[in-house]
């Protein structure tokens, strides 16, 4: 018997609107706003992602830090990487580890506008 219900992961972020309109670009679904420091965005679904203003927020240094881990990332899949990847990079993503091109490993590593670190994984 499970003792809790999952809801959602909150990102830490400096700029709510921005963060929750870059993952809407990526995911779908829509961004409701709770006040200035707290929105979500539902996605196709039924899950639910929120962002919460953290002015000094300090995204996490990983991977060029060795002492610095990433502290929570997110795995999306995708039909194909080839054609998600420009239009990620458009929306603001930053790669991160892009050693594998060839497809072998079966992810590659991004981060979002606010430093948040996530994988595209094949599906």
């Amino acid at each position: 018997m499970a003792i809790a219900t999952y809801t959602l992961v909150a990102l830490d972020c400096p700029d709510p609107p921005a963060l929750a309109e870059f993952y809407a670009g990526m995911l779908g679904g829509e961004v409701k706003q709770y006040d200035d420091d707290w929105y979500d965005l539902h996605v196709p679904g039924g899950h639910r992602i929120s962002f919460q203003r953290v002015p000094d927020h300090r995204p996490p240094d990983w991977p060029r830090a060795d002492e610095n881990s990433q502290q929570l990332h997110l795995d999306f899949t995708v039909q194909d990487i080839e054609a998600a990847e420009p239009r990620l990079l458009a929306l603001g993503a930053t790669p991160l580890d892009l050693d594998d091109k060839g497809g072998t490993r079966g992810w590659r590593v991004y981060a979002d506008p606010a430093g948040h670190p996530f994988c595209l994984c094949w599906d």
